[in-house]
């Protein structure tokens, strides 16, 4: 069981509710968010422990925000239409302004991301209790001459998903990354993930002043 954060759930759902009542009317939307709520704290009840310290924990605790909005729903809200959504609420200046900042056309910046991502890894390999739960980092500096690559074959949103009928949702999560490579002014360019069913989640960020990325 993961334990419970308010505060992700206050924030993410303030941060949609905007585009969501330009989609589906402020009725619904209000409707949709408050039976949420529940649906959001049986998700993480159900799933497995990755550590509420785990600096990779918010992916799960933001991602499960937009898989129980779609559940509470009831059918009524479309995979592609929910991605449209998402999207526009990555556009906010909040937004922008939590995740932007660093530029991968900047050296440093591509550091900063490899320091962060090699950080993540060294909690998760001091933290065996979790090896077999959390996602698992690989890196391969030598395969791209541009920007930071890495790979995941194991992610505890898609275990959760699969195990619990969200596998149609989970894109939705799967595409902010998309979003956020623009914050930081970079493409993400990836062929796998393990929501279509691929054996690994690949990140290729590049500086989206690269022209041919190699």
């Amino acid at each position: 069981m993961m334990k419970y954060k308010g505060g992700y759930f206050r924030l993410l759902t303030w941060l949609v509710k905007k585009p969501m009542y330009r989609k589906y009317g402020k009725e619904k939307t209000r409707k949709w968010i408050r039976e949420s709520n529940a649906v959001y704290r049986k998700m993480l009840e159900e799933s497995d422990d990755i550590g509420s310290d785990n600096p990779m924990a918010g992916n799960t605790y933001m991602g499960y925000v937009f898989m129980a909005i779609w559940k509470a729903a009831d059918g009524e809200i479309k995979v592609e239409d929910f991605k449209k959504v998402t999207q526009e609420m990555m556009d906010r200046p909040l937004v922008k302004i939590i995740k932007g900042g660093n530029d991968m056309n900047r050296k440093e910046d591509v550091e900063k991301m490899s320091n962060m991502l090699h950080a993540a890894d060294a909690w998760q390999k001091a933290h065996p209790e979790y090896a077999e739960k959390s996602w698992d980092f690989h890196f391969d500096e030598t395969k791209h001459k541009d920007g930071f690559y890495y790979y995941f074959t194991r992610c505890p949103m898609e275990t959760y998903a699969r195990e619990h009928g969200f596998m149609e949702v989970l894109p939705v999560c799967c595409d902010l990354d998309y979003c956020t490579a623009k914050l930081r002014h970079a493409r993400l360019i990836r062929d796998k993930t393990l929501a279509d069913g691929c054996d690994m989640c690949e990140y290729w960020f590049v500086g989206d002043q690269v022209k041919n990325p190699q």
